[in-house]
């Protein structure tokens, strides 16, 4: 069977999951979205910093407490009922373990963050972890049988109780634990559904051979999660200890903003990429590559306008969403909106090197990227302050992480010399529409509505055109006719 037929069958099966995934994560993010929106006009800067903490604990936490076992349930190579009890078994006692350990350990990890009064929350919040040990076999499961509309199910149900909890707590004056309350709410809610929606029969066993064998993927794949949890949180943590909360509370809004297209993208995709790239990896290595050159290409032509636009209108955007009092969020967005596409490419690069089995491959991709974070993060933090910390990120990772990436495919024997040129015409469509919108933004006077409708508007019209010829529009128009996917489309 040749790597384009191999690409194809898989993707059909992957393309379904990715739309219904895409639903999904779009209906929660705006259901999110909402949410923000009304807890930043109850709540003040410091309850966000609190919150920060507690989710800088809970980020880290979900990445090692399931031991990489939802992967490795995804990437297994054989009957899922043979393996489903062991995993199970581990996932939970792992899980359990984990957060007694940390519950411990709260007072002094809010202490280290900079504020002793987020360790109650810290604690509430990360009970979180007990419910997802519990139910990471069964929602890996669903995952890899690309069973995405009962997640969608599942996590939307959790999310409107989440929603009812956090604002009805915040109207009462509860504080940041609006959010700890609410969030375990949902969570709980969710894993409930799936619990009831995953066909696996509820046996609780172990088997050595098979925990070896997970043990063998999941073990550096947890570390490497692990690693990039701390990458991905070890910001709140600085920002926190060096300008305290109320300063953490609008980086943590900034931040939040910035990642709205990592959010709705990167869930949607994770959900399916790793099964997606697991079963290409099945047959052999131009197959992978085949899957890697058609969807990275696909995934910087979405998300490249949205970074260069938000950067360019992030003023207008903050003070229309969330009010004058949180403007100075503004400029951090703006830098840190180019974190997203960077955490985008080795978001797909680490999926695919987790289809192929090359779990050590992402440790190291982390370990380098952790290393070269944590100092610089913390030097520019002190000398800018959250400024300085949006700027360490960016840059760390646009200049180390993603060369990183790119150098972990290629040493897992993915082709990446289309990918490079096929980047080229996005990513200089983006600069220019960016260059577009902040000519018409000057001219489009005070009202932050008229400024994002007539600049946003004006930037996708230049950007749409350059990025995607006219060849490949029609092909994905004819994809989205004919509901088959459209990296496929965009590949041919």
């Amino acid at each position: 069977m040749t790597a384009d037929v191999v690409t194809e069958s898989i993707g059909q099966q992957a393309g379904r999951g990715l739309r219904w995934s895409l639903i999904g994560t779009m209906l929660s993010k705006v259901g999110s979205f909402a949410m923000g929106l009304v807890l930043a006009r109850l709540l003040v800067p410091e309850d966000f910093g609190i919150y920060a903490i507690a989710l800088a604990a809970t980020g880290v936490l979900m990445h090692i407490n399931d031991v990489g076992l939802i992967a490795a349930t995804v990437q297994w190579r054989g009957k899922l009922a043979d393996m489903a009890p062991t995993a199970a078994t581990m996932a939970a006692i792992f899980g359990l373990g984990i957060y007694v350990v940390f519950y411990l350990a709260s007072p002094a990890f809010a202490a280290a963050a900079g504020n002793r009064a987020a360790a109650p929350v810290v604690q509430l919040l990360t009970l979180i972890i007990v419910i997802h040990g519990f139910t990471a076999v069964r929602r890996a499961a669903l995952m890899r049988t690309f069973e995405q509309r009962k997640l969608i199910i599942a996590n939307s149900a959790g999310l409107a109780v989440n929603a009812v909890i956090a604002i009805t707590l915040a109207v009462k004056g509860a504080g940041a634990y609006s959010f700890a309350w609410g969030q375990l709410a949902g969570a709980f809610v969710t894993g409930v559904l799936v619990m009831l929606f995953a066909r696996i029969p509820g046996r609780v066993g172990f088997d050595r051979a098979v925990a070896r064998k997970l043990m063998r993927f999941g073990v550096p794949l947890a570390a490497s999660l692990g690693v990039e949890a701390v990458v991905t949180n070890v910001q709140f943590m600085i920002v926190g200890h060096l300008a305290g909360a109320d300063q953490l509370g609008y980086f943590l809004l900034a931040y939040n903003v910035s990642i709205w297209a990592q959010t709705i993208l990167g869930t949607a995709i994770r959900y399916v990429s790793v099964a997606g790239f697991s079963r290409l990896s099945e047959h052999d290595d131009e197959a992978l590559s085949a899957g890697v050159q058609a969807s990275m290409p696909l995934l910087v032509t979405v998300v490249a306008p949205i970074v260069a636009l938000t950067s360019v209108l992030a003023v207008p955007m903050v003070a229309l969403l969330y009010g004058e009092r949180w403007l100075p969020a503004a400029p951090v967005l703006r830098i840190l909106v180019g974190l997203t596409l960077a955490r985008m490419l080795t978001g797909l690069a680490m999926d695919a090197l987790m289809g192929a089995g090359a779990t050590r491959a992402t440790l190291w991709l982390n370990l380098g990227w952790a290393v070269v974070l944590v100092p610089t993060l913390w030097f520019a933090s002190e000398a800018g302050g959250i400024r300085g910390a949006a700027y360490a990120q960016t840059g760390v990772a646009i200049l180390v992480a993603v060369p990183l990436a790119a150098y972990a495919l290629h040493r897992a024997r993915v082709a990446l010399a289309p990918v490079g040129l096929a980047l080229v015409r996005p990513l200089g469509a983006a600069v220019l529409a960016a260059a577009v919108a902040v000519v018409v933004v000057r001219f489009a006077g005070t009202n932050a509505f008229v400024q994002l409708a007539v600049a946003g508007t004006a930037g996708v019209l230049v950007y749409v055109p350059i990025a995607v010829p006219r060849e490949q529009l029609r092909q994905l128009w004819t994809a989205l006719r004919r509901r088959q996917p459209a990296g496929a489309a965009l590949a041919e």
